[in-house]
């Protein structure tokens, strides 16, 4: 497997985890709205993402999956929302805010080195396919990063001092 073929591939899963990851926070965390809505439109980006890089790996000979159907609400949902509301007025539902937090950004950070790895191989290469997908989908990893980073730098200093 050729170097830029392995980077197509730890994109796309990175993509897809983080995507999981985000639908899953927002989840867990649905009493605040603010988490609860933003990872989910986030996690939107990285599904864009991962549809965009399967499609780019077909051009390089890799068969790299879809992006995932929509999960639907399932038997668990009511259950989920019970329990995500029991949670939201605990305290401890802050701790695990902020490393649900801590491990987005580094997932969204990983992504975001690979995202830059791409567009250096593809500036070296003189790939414009490579380099046009990295252009127009990092900015959007370095978004999540944002929010992440800001979350956590807002969130910190009451919860860890309060804890």
């Amino acid at each position: 497997m050729s170097g830029i073929a392995h980077i197509l591939r730890a994109l796309h899963d990175g993509e897809r985890a983080l995507e999981r990851d985000l639908l899953a926070t927002a989840e867990r965390h649905r009493t605040d709205h603010e988490v609860h809505h933003v990872a989910g439109d986030l996690a939107q980006w990285s599904r864009h993402h991962s549809a965009r890089l399967a499609d780019t790996g077909r051009h390089y000979g890799l068969d790299l999956d879809g992006p995932k159907d929509d999960p639907s609400p399932g038997a668990l949902s009511a259950l989920r929302e019970k329990a995500a509301e029991a949670l939201g007025r605990r305290p401890e539902a802050g701790l695990l805010l902020l490393h649900d937090l801590c491990d987005l950004h580094l997932a969204a950070s990983r992504n975001s080195l690979h995202w830059e790895m791409l567009a250096q191989a593809a500036k070296a290469t003189r790939d414009e396919r490579l380099l046009d997908l990295a252009t127009d989908c990092h900015p959007r990893t370095l978004r999540q990063m944002r929010w992440t980073n800001t979350l956590i730098k807002e969130l910190s200093p009451q919860l860890l001092t309060s804890a």
